[in-house]
């Protein structure tokens, strides 16, 4: 199994939820004082080039997020150690069914419906750690039907990556080809049928990856 082919290999996807507080506060949400994740299922992924399936009923937003791909297996890690475990990163959008989000926030219930239908986790390719020395210095961006909709920093993280691995690895194993997204900057919006999706990660003003996908409705 190789870190690069995650899409196909890894064993889950792990999702931090408002680590950026400008996203939290858009949403009317609180910001968090500790990480919390909830989980994908990786039949989710879609690669890029692709088609993004937006199904009946749904208000589908898009939320760009670095990913976090682990190489080397480990639990209980320790943030002063955590980027040991990380064989790079990857370009992704966690996609929301928003409004089945908020019914079942209202509820109390878990939000695995709102997330983890077909499609609902757009990647580009694996992006060595040693092209992005510094994953607190990267530009997202992403862009649809021609209008830039959300364009951030990752240095604006509430909480940093060795702090993500140190936390989610307190609860379950990170396994080789799993990915963790870090969360979202703000200007999250939806996607509808017969758009076109592009997406961006800078770093150092070189664009290292660009993803684009054709949002579709779901049969």
């Amino acid at each position: 199994m190789s870190p690069r082919s995650f899409a196909q290999t890894g064993r889950k996807i792990v999702a931090i939820g408002r680590n950026f507080s400008e996203h939290a506060k858009e949403l009317g949400n609180a910001v968090p004082t500790a990480p919390f994740f909830f989980l994908k299922p990786t039949s989710s992924y879609v690669v890029s080039p692709g088609r993004i399936e937006i199904p009946q009923g749904c208000v589908v937003h898009h939320e760009v997020e670095l990913g976090v791909v682990i190489g080397k297996r480990g639990r209980d890690i320790r943030a002063a150690d955590a980027f040991e475990h990380v064989a790079g990163y990857a370009l992704a959008l966690d996609l929301t069914a928003r409004n089945l989000q908020d019914e079942a926030k209202k509820k109390g219930l878990p939000w695995s419906a709102a997330k983890g239908f077909d499609t609902f986790t757009p990647v580009g390719p694996f992006i060595s750690a040693t092209k992005i020395p510094d994953p607190h210095n990267v530009r997202l961006w992403i862009e649809v039907a021609g209008q830039i909709r959300q364009n951030g920093v990752t240095d604006a993280m509430i909480f940093q990556i060795p702090q993500l691995i140190e936390h989610v690895s307190r609860v379950m194993t990170l396994e080789e080809g799993d990915l963790v997204l870090t969360g979202t900057p703000k200007g999250v919006g939806p996607i509808l049928p017969g758009e076109h999706v592009v997406a961006g990660l800078e770093y150092q003003g070189m664009e290292l990856s660009r993803i684009e996908f054709a949002a579709i409705a779901r049969d």
